[in-house]
Formats: C-alpha cells, structure tokens, sequence
C-alpha cells in the first residue's frame, strides 16, 4: 500500500473511530436519540476501518506498546478531544469538574467494556512512556485528574511521525547516507553486534564499543545501524541532564521514540574521565531504564560496568590495512612503484581510517602529476591531524633547513638517522617483521641535551621541515595541573592526538616535566612519582617521534634515557662553528657593509646569543636608514654581553 493510501485508510479508521466514541458518550450520558443498533453498525464499520494493512497508527502504537484493549480506547478517547475539540462539551457533564471539561480516567473506567484497573500503573504504557500527561491539581484522587493526550502521540495517530522535539533538541542526528568503509577487524567488531541483536531477549544489551578512536567506534555503530535500517542519533555524556527526574523522563521518551521509528542511540562517553560526576551517574541511570538500542563509545571498560551490557574493542585500521588502502587509492592515476612507495610512507606516518584515507585522497584527487598528487594528499593529512593538538601545545611553523644549521658533524649526522628512521618505519617495523615481535617501543624518542642557544629547538624545526610534518612545543601551563590526576588526563590526550600522524612532539625544558622520581615522604611526593611513572609507560607506548630539549640532563630520570633511542649533543660553537654562524645570521636581503666572520667569531657566543645580535643590529641599521656594519654589530654584542652578566673587554671592541 502507498503512502497516500495507507493515509487515506487511516483517516476512515479516525473517521470511523470517531463516530463510534461519540456513540459510546451519547450511551453514557443517556441521550434521548441513543440507538444501540446505530453503536453496533458503527463498532462493526471501526473493526472493517482496522483491517487494513499496514494496520492504521492506533492499532501499531497498541501492538508495539503492548496495550490492552481498555488501555487502546483510553488513549483514543484522549486523542479525540484534540482531533475534535467539540467532543468537550459531552465530557464536562461526565468529569469531574476538576478535569475542566477533559477525558478522566474514572470517564474511561465507566465509559468503556472490560475496565482494568493496572491501565492507570506507572508500570503500563499509558503512563509509562508517557503516552497521555496527567494534570493533577493538589489533593484530587488520581481518577479525576484531567488527561491529555501527549502532542507527539495525536500526530502520530494522525500519520505523522516524527522525532518528538524533546529528545530532538538534546540529540544529534548521525548521517548514515553513504556506505561506510569498515577495515575486516572492524567489520567483525560490528558483525558480533549485529549477531547479538539478531535473536534479542528483552530489554536489548547497551553495546559498549571499547578503543582510543572516537571516529571508528562509530563508524561501527553507524554500519550496525546501517544494517537493521535504524537511524543513529548522537548525544555527548556532557549533555545528558543531570536531575534524576529529567534523566528518568529522557530515558522513558527516547525508550518511545525508539518504539516509534527505527533508530539507535550513540552516546559519546569519551571525556568520562573528565566529566562530572552527576553526568556518570545520569548515564548509569538511564542505562537502567532499557532505553532500546543505545551504543555508549568509551576509552576502557566502565567499573562497575552498566547492567544489560556487552562489550566490543574496536580498534583503528593496522599498519597493513591502511598501506592497501592507500594503495588501492594512488594506484589508478599513479605508476605502481610510486604507489608503492608513498603508500608505505603515508601508512607509517599517519594513523588514519579508511573513511579519513578516502577524504584526503579525494582531497589531493585534482593535481596533476605523481609528485604534486603525493604533496597534495601529505598535507591534506597534515591538516587533517592538526587541530587535535592546538589546545595543548603550540604549533611552530618550522622554517629552518640544514643550511642553516652549524652542528658538528656527529650531531649532524644523528638528525638525519632520526629523520631517516622515521621515514623508513613502515618498511622496517612492517615489511621486515619487527612489528610482530615488539609491543612497545615503535616510535622514536630523542633528548636534544645542549646549554642554552646551541641549536636545540632550530634542529628540531629541521627535522619536521625535512619530513613535512608539523612542529608542536609542549605547553607546560595547559598540560600540568595542581589536581591530582588531571596532568595524566592531559597527557594522554596530547600523546593520543599526536600518534594520528603529522606532528613531532617537542618537549622544550624537559627537566621540568621529565624530572627524577623521589624518596617518598609526603603524598606531594608520592603523586609526583605517579606522574612520572606514567610518563615512562605512554613515552614507551607513543608510536610517533618526541623530541625532548634541556640543558640539565643530569636532571632527567634514568629511566627515561633507556626509553629514549637518540642522545644528540648540541656543544657550544667553536670559532669556525660561529664564523658560520655569522655569515647565516643575516638573511641575503639585508644591506651589509664591512663585515669582518672572523672577528665576529673571536666572540664566545652560541648560536642563539648571534641570532639575537644580528637581529638588533639590523632594526638599528634600520632605524638609521643604513647597512648593516661591523660597528653596528660590535655595538649589539656589547649590549648582549652586558644582558648575559658576561665582562666586556673594550680591547676586543676596538679596530
């Protein structure tokens, strides 16, 4: 049957129903013009109406709600009043005069064959699920309050049926239009979903989608979804309501809803370590109330965990997987040993899922030629990762290149193996096995250990320039707290964000947060120790390159040195270093006149301290409206010696 028929049939249903109820009113009220024939024709034309398939809404809304036959007429009885106000009037007679001229339920025990009493049970749908609302004014018995038909349900009786505006305005809806890719361990992970909503027992379990990765758990939900023909809809633990009656109320009207349409709850339960803890206990309330199909998206395991619940780890495509799916993506326009190559690179740099591998190759889908195809897609990658981290770190814009460093040439050396390393660690770790034989210790950690000035933070923006990779300096002040606890929390949210890909960590004074553990005297110490523990453990665990910089490694826990694969020393310059040093500081635009490197490299300066003189030279050059000259620069020094506490000799400074 068409929509517009099944409509039509349901308005003869209504129609007839209609006429049948203002007969039972007319019996009732015993009215003069009452004819018992005329009530059996019209009982008869309802069950003939009601016959149709799809049944009319009334008769579903009874089926799906369980409802007895008394419980059906009652609920009809509500909903007439607002299909036919006129219908007031013969009840305000009949009610008591405290319903104000609406349907009561002693009206319904009266008016109708086979009364039951447990229809007015909270119990029962009528009031369970909120069916009719009941206005009970102070001390009036329950049977002479006046009932109203709830809004969404007349609509519905009348065919429209749509998601009821107190539950849409806390939900969002999840667009389920395209097909979503699924690596084959998440496809199992929905497939073992879908074989345990296949036979349900009553109430349905709250499936649990266990793993780091918001984004796959639900594209898992989406897919089940997907296959029962429900709708998902998304909701924030944050946005749960908090009042034990509110929450009772949202659970019983999205339970109706879920009755009403075919759809499925997602609650994001990401944050619940950090959310209050009234929002966890309204989750575990309104798990209780068996709202039907709900998925709740959470890091680890809930202890206690919620009642009804079965669990699902849902993990990120493997290293392999998403070398294939790039493969398969760059193969059609690309040569296959490019393909090839820039697959392997892609997967062991970004940890991304097919959905998101899709999108960035669709990105980088209208360049022309291999080369600008593979930039286009490594940086719709890069930016794909980027605002995961900005609130936690600073992104730098790295622009330093290897021209521009003076390091010796062992350090030299040891950035372009870090570089390499992280380059090559898809062939390494994947073609060549060591990913099944190692757990842990998959990504690269460096200590960059030098005084002040030497270079650290520069070679650090090298390394990210030679790899295309963004740079983020660690905010001390956004990640540690004074609250027990929260600097862990904000540390596995920096790390977790940073191991998708696209980004170096640097940990710029790294003794701060690195520091030795120590004897344990008080709780500060004890809590202190805990912090670095962690550190240990998720510095072992992070799959990307961190980079740490200090100038006091004495000052790091041994134990950290073990977990670190690069030790890179940044010594202070030598003459020829800072001869170099000079002839880089000043870029070529910049006017110069007389300069003489290798006086200027007599000075003990590091690196820093010469960036820092050449640049104030140039603003006083500029101030002047002259070139940059070997007294201007001899003048800068002096101010710069001065800021360091260091003697100025005036014998150096003359001609």
């Amino acid at each position: 049957m068409s929509v517009d028929n099944w409509l039509d049939a349901n308005n003869r249903y209504l129609s007839a129903s209609l006429r049948w109820l203002r007969l039972m009113l007319d019996r009732f009220a015993g009215a003069p013009t009452f004819d018992p024939n005329e009530l059996a024709q019209a009982a008869e034309a309802r069950a003939i109406a009601g016959q149709c398939d799809p049944p009319p809404a009334l008769a579903m809304l009874a089926a799906r709600f369980g409802m007895s036959e008394f419980e059906r007429d009652t609920l009809f009885l509500c909903v007439a009043v607002e299909l036919d106000p006129a219908l007031a009037v013969p009840l305000s007679g009949a009610a008591a005069d405290a319903s104000h001229g609406r349907p009561t339920f002693a009206l319904a025990l009266q008016l109708f064959d086979a009364p039951t009493w447990d229809a007015l049970s909270p119990h029962r749908p009528l009031r369970r699920f909120r069916l009719l609302d009941i206005d009970r004014a102070g001390a009036a018995p329950l049977t002479a309050a006046a009932l109203r038909a709830d809004e969404r349900i007349v609509h519905y009786a009348k065919g429209l049926n749509i998601l009821d505006e107190q539950v849409g305005a806390l939900v969002i809806p999840v667009a389920n239009a395209e097909r979503i890719p699924l690596c084959a361990s998440q496809r199992a992970a929905a497939d073992a979903v879908l074989r345990q909503l296949s036979a349900p027992t009553p109430p349905l379990p709250i499936v649990q989608l266990l793993g780091i990765d918001a984004e796959c758990k639900l594209d898992v939900a989406r897919a089940c979804c997907a296959a029962l023909g429900q709708d998902l809809y998304r909701i924030g633990i944050t946005d749960l309501p908090s009042h034990h009656g509110e929450i009772d109320a949202f659970a019983r009207l999205w339970r109706r809803e879920s009755m009403l349409l075919p759809q499925a709850l997602y609650v994001d339960a990401e944050d619940l370590d950090t959310a209050a803890a009234d929002k966890v206990a309204a989750l575990r309330t309104f798990a209780a109330r068996e709202p039907g199909l709900v998925f709740v998206g959470v890091r680890e395991l809930l202890a206690p965990p919620l009642p009804q619940t079965m669990f699902v780890d849902v993990q990120k495509p493997t290293a392999a997987e998403q070398r294939q799916a790039w493969l398969d993506g760059l193969r059609a326009d690309t040569s296959a040993d490019v393909a090839e190559i820039a697959a392997g690179e892609l997967a062991g740099q970004f940890n991304l899922d097919l959905r998101e591998i899709r999108a960035t190759l669709a990105d980088g889908g209208n360049t022309r030629g291999a080369s600008e195809r593979r930039t286009a897609i490594w940086n719709a990658c890069r930016r794909l990762t980027q605002p995961r981290l900005d609130r936690l770190a600073e992104r730098l814009e790295p622009k330093a290149t290897w021209d521009d460093l003076v390091l010796s040439a062992e350090a030299t050396a040891s950035l372009h193996q870090i570089a390499a390393q992280v380059r090559n660690r898809h062939r390494v770790y994947e073609d060549w096995g060591y990913a099944r034989k190692m757990t842990r210790g998959l990504g690269i950690g460096a200590l960059f250990t030098g005084e002040s000035g030497t270079g650290k933070t520069m070679a650090a923006e090298v390394v990210a320039n030679e790899l295309q990779l963004s740079l983020y300096r660690i905010d001390l002040s956004a990640v540690v707290s004074k609250y027990i606890g929260e600097t862990e929390k904000n540390l596995r949210r920096l790390f977790d964000a940073a191991e998708r890909g696209g980004a170096i960590l640097l940990f710029d004074e790294a003794d701060a947060l690195f520091g030795k553990r120590s004897e344990v005297k008080d709780s500060h110490d004890r809590y202190a120790n805990i912090e670095i523990n962690y550190l240990l453990q998720r510095m072992e665990a992070f799959a990307g390159l961190a980079i740490l910089a200090t100038n006091m490694k004495c000052a790091l826990d041994s134990a950290f040195l073990r977990r670190l694969r690069f030790v890179v020393n940044f010594q202070f310059p030598g003459p020829e270093e800072r001869k170099r040093m000079w002839q880089r500081a000043l870029p070529q635009e910049t006017p110069r006149d007389g300069l003489d490197f290798d006086r200027l490299a007599r000075f003990n300066l590091s690196g820093g301290n010469i960036h820092s003189i050449a640049l104030n030279a140039a603003f006083v050059a500029a101030a002047r409206a002259a070139p940059v000259s070997q007294s201007l620069v001899l003048g800068a020094i002096r101010s710069e010696l001065r800021k360091l506490d260091r003697p100025v000799h005036e014998g150096e400074f003359r001609a």
